[in-house]
């Protein structure tokens, strides 16, 4: 069997080294395709490769633009419940509050904390927990019960006129029972009751007003800080902490203190009358044990508030008439609170304080 194939390496003539790669190089471009060719499919697949990237970065950029927004909806249905929640909760503790009891019992009013009129202790829920208790004809007795080192002066004294006006409108008696402590504020309002009640280890007293604060002219001095403050009026600004007081101011703002000490003094005094001791000290702004006070006439009792319900009923029987807190809008209102502070804003209130340091 013959094989009709050329092999140009075995046969035909002898070819030197040049021309055998001369007649290699032209066998090669002929088996290539023509130049063109080759550049128009490289540009064509190129450009295909290309489509396919925008494709997938489209369609990745979607894929996290939907994660988003399912991430935003879902952040935005859970507050919106959240709020729904807590206006429920508060909704309904309130219809409860409102619920008369049929048996006799004390009727309570918490004065927990510091008093402050953007807390939770302040004068317009307090009030309303002792109209709550002082209407219903199931109470027998309205007992405000005080946890508190004091705070706003005005609050207190809110509080302490509107305990007096009550006492004025009908028999039903007003008790203070204090826990812990009931120290300047907080006992400013007691002193309007008919009867306090204290432990023996409870904190009271602390007769007194301070105001605090802070002398930093010298600090940013050094720090070579500019202090830019415009105001009209020539003492406009002599609370201000980076600017000296004069001795003018200083007994200026004494006298202010002075006199809401003496509105506080003249206050205990209606409301205790002669039940307290001919005694200096009392009005000094100190604070003493449950038992002390008792000798000194600032409680009338050692008892707390079971004991008191026992010493009435014979049982425990308590009701709580402290209108309930809404939790939305007490952290809404810390959260401004805290706010305004960081940004430097002032928060209302007073730097003039009836509470313990």
């Amino acid at each position: 069997m013959s094989d009709d194939r050329q092999d140009d390496w075995t046969q035909g003539p002898e070819l030197s080294r040049e021309e055998a790669r001369r007649r290699a190089a032209e066998k090669q471009g002929a088996d290539r395709p023509p130049a063109a060719e080759v550049s128009a499919e490289s540009v064509r697949l190129a450009q295909v490769e290309m489509l396919d990237r925008w494709i997938g970065g489209v369609l990745q950029e979607q894929r996290r633009a939907r994660r988003w927004k399912i991430f935003f909806r879902l952040l935005m249905a859970f507050v919106v419940l959240a709020g729904l929640m807590l206006s429920v909760y508060a909704l309904l503790m309130a219809q409860g509050e409102d619920v008369a009891e049929a048996d006799p019992h004390l009727g309570i009013v918490e004065v927990s904390g510091p008093i402050d009129a953007k807390g939770s202790t302040n004068a317009e829920r307090i009030i309303e927990g002792l109209h709550r208790a002082w209407e219903n004809p199931a109470a027998e007795a309205v007992v405000v019960h005080i946890n508190s080192p004091g705070g706003s002066p005005v609050q207190s004294q809110r509080v302490y006129d509107e305990i007096r006006y009550l006492a004025s409108q009908g028999d039903k008696p007003i008790f203070a029972v204090i826990e812990d402590i009931g120290a300047s504020g907080a006992y400013y309002m007691a002193s309007a009751a008919d009867r306090i009640y204290a432990s023996p280890a409870s904190l009271v007293g602390s007769i007194g007003v301070i105001s605090a604060g802070f002398g930093l002219q010298e600090a940013i001095d050094r720090l070579g800080i500019e202090r830019r403050v415009f105001t009209a009026g020539e003492n406009k600004a002599f609370m201000d902490p980076f600017t000296p007081m004069r001795p003018q101011q200083r007994d200026f703002w004494q006298s202010v203190l002075d006199d809401t000490h003496r509105q506080f003094i003249d206050d205990v005094k209606r409301g205790r009358g002669e039940r307290l001791v001919d005694d200096a000290q009392l009005f000094s702004g100190l604070v003493w044990t449950g038992e002390q006070a008792r000798a000194l006439g600032l409680v009338d009792e050692i008892g707390n508030l079971e004991q008191l319900s026992r010493e009435r009923f014979g049982e425990i029987r308590l009701q709580d008439y402290t209108p309930a807190l809404d939790p939305w809008s007490l952290f809404s209102q810390r959260l401004t609170s805290a706010a305004a502070h960081w940004v430097g804003f002032a928060d209302g209130s007073s730097p003039v304080r009836y509470q313990l340091p």
